[in-house]
């Protein structure tokens, strides 16, 4: 179902009401729908390691694009029929208000998902690998991923798709990602463990996961403070050392001054025995 065919029902819906001259009733898009988040805590963990990831990757290099992230969020693809949704547990839009979601209505802002990662398992294999398959494929999500960290019924655990035009169809459909890269993100994802890591495809670097975020933080404090106190020690050192220098300098200018007056003192007393006829040099 592509966002024309969205609009397309939509519309037919207010052209019925507007014959029949009734006011519509308000439709009610729930917001949950009281299942938990995931059905194991490893499948929880991936999502929420996963989605720390991508705000923070997101907020710092798309900025300019406005960067969304929700999870677990009811995904509204047909306007007027409110039991037409998934509940995605990653999706990625760009380009619409950073505000607090309680779900998202493709037809409020005009955005589909650019990319949706579904934390898959036996239980929800079915739906995810062909029902949420085909609809993302029709409404143009650009690059659809399922991960599985248990390996349960994939068993590379991480597979992705990506859209692209066939031509025999004339139109976009889903083709297997064989690289590992999300061209939506700019990213390499590889599975490591339960998780999934993402490298930045420019330089390689791995983004650090919310926990490990924090390490490094509360590392880069400690070492910011040691070498705050070695800077401080090398200042304390310095002053030392220069206050040294000055005292042996000091010490220096007096050796030199009470020679200078002992050899000023012993000038008077030549003159003194030579005033009286004596010569100094001949006193032995």
């Amino acid at each position: 179902m592509t966002p024309a065919t969205v609009t397309n029902i939509a519309s037919s819906q207010n052209s019925k009401l507007e014959q029949n001259s009734v006011t519509p009733p308000e439709i009610f898009y729930p917001s949950e729908d009281g299942e938990p988040l995931a059905e194991t805590s490893i499948h929880a963990d991936a999502i929420i390691v996963t989605v720390g990831v991508l705000r923070n990757y997101l907020a710092s290099k798309f900025s300019e694009r406005s960067p969304v992230v929700l999870a677990d969020q009811f995904l509204y693809y047909a306007q007027g029929f409110p039991k037409l949704r998934v509940s995605p547990d990653i999706m990625v839009i760009f380009e619409i208000p950073q505000v607090p979601y309680d779900n998202y209505k493709i037809w409020d802002t005009g955005k589909v998902p650019s990319i949706i990662f579904e934390i898959t398992s036996p239980k929800t294999q079915a739906k995810d690998k062909e029902f949420k398959r085909n609809l993302y494929e029709d409404i143009g999500v650009q690059e659809y991923w399922l991960f599985d960290p248990k390996g349960e019924w994939i068993p590379e655990k991480l597979r992705g798709y990506r859209l692209d035009y066939r031509e025999r169809d004339e139109d976009y459909i889903y083709y297997p990602i064989t690289d590992g890269q999300s061209h939506v993100l700019g990213l390499r994802l590889e599975v490591q463990e339960h998780l999934i890591d993402f490298y930045e495809l420019e330089t390689g670097e791995k983004l650090l996961m919310p926990f490990e975020l924090n390490f490094a933080l509360q590392h880069q404090k400690q070492l910011t403070v040691q070498e705050s106190d070695r800077a401080e020690q090398e200042r304390l050192r310095a002053e030392q050392e220069s206050a040294k220098a000055e005292q042996e300098r000091l010490r220096a200018e007096q050796e030199a001054a009470r020679a200078n007056a002992a050899e000023l003192e012993a000038q008077k007393l030549r003159d003194r025995l030579i005033a009286l006829g004596i010569n100094p040099d001949e006193i032995t």
